[in-house]
């Protein structure tokens, strides 16, 4: 079982995502427990004080180093060697590799920052950093939400029998293939024939095809370092030859590198 704690000053916040979704049936069936713990239960006075001006001054407020080390440290007693996980703006940024490495983790202690960040010190009390992406959000806590549904649904036994975790985004390195599901025809757009005429290999290559097409054009840095099977350097090579003709159709010379 995936046990996680989560350090923040506002624990309640969890309690709707936690019974909804992926999160809440893997609660159910005993493979993961999810505890948000109150920041404010190791402050020492009696305001529950988790936050202070900055040395050198400037706006906003520092949450303090005391609790958040405090609360490391009860929890890691508890715990027996937990992996202690800073979110934070600055820390490496999470994705599919990362979220199946944490799925391995037995125990997981996640804290959560707030105002105008942590003081520099509680750096020196985590194993990692991890961001969520390259915007402000105003705490960790939702960074924590992402973290947590995303690893969630990884753990053998959650999602269901019909459920292939092998053809969504980024599992395989890649964007995901186009879906369609009925009507076959609406307002004019057809869902492709090679869905529809029911060969299996066809289809395979189809949305592997597609999966590469949609990522070189979107994602292009997903493809830089990925390496390829054997049907997807052949595909590839179709994909390319075919932005050639489309280039040399439109009167222009395709220059890119994918």
């Amino acid at each position: 079982m995936l046990d996680v704690r989560i350090l923040t000053i506002f624990p309640q916040i969890f309690d709707s995502f936690l019974a909804f979704g992926n999160p809440a049936r893997a609660r159910q069936a005993g493979l993961l427990s999810v505890q948000s713990v109150d920041l404010r239960d190791f402050t020492e006075d009696r305001h529950r004080t988790t936050d202070d001006y900055p040395y050198g001054g400037g706006t906003g407020m520092v949450m303090k180093v005391e609790p958040i080390v405090r609360g490391i440290r009860h929890l890691s007693g508890i715990m027996n060697r937990p992996r202690v996980i800073l979110l934070t703006p600055d820390g490496t940024l999470f994705n599919q590799r990362k979220a199946e490495e944490l799925c391995a983790v037995e125990k997981i202690i996640l804290i959560c920052g707030r105002y105008e960040g942590l003081d520099e010190r509680v750096r020196f009390f985590v194993h990692e950093e991890i961001s969520i992406g390259d915007y402000i959000l105003s705490g960790g806590e939702t960074a924590a939400m992402v973290l947590i549904d995303a690893v969630s649904r990884l753990i053998p036994g959650v999602l269901g029998k019909d459920s292939h975790i092998e053809g969504e985004s980024f599992y395989s390195g890649l964007l995901e293939y186009p879906q369609y599901t009925r009507p076959r025809v609406f307002e004019g757009l057809e869902v492709p024939a090679v869905l529809i005429e029911g060969h299996h290999e066809k289809i395979r290559l189809w949305r592997k095809k597609q999966a590469l097409a949609r990522t070189m054009a979107r994602r292009p840095d997903l493809v830089k370092n990925k390496i390829f099977d054997s049907d997807e350097e052949k595909l590839l090579e179709e994909i390319r030859s075919q932005i050639q003709m489309t280039c040399a159709e439109n009167g222009y010379e395709h220059t890119g590198s994918n």
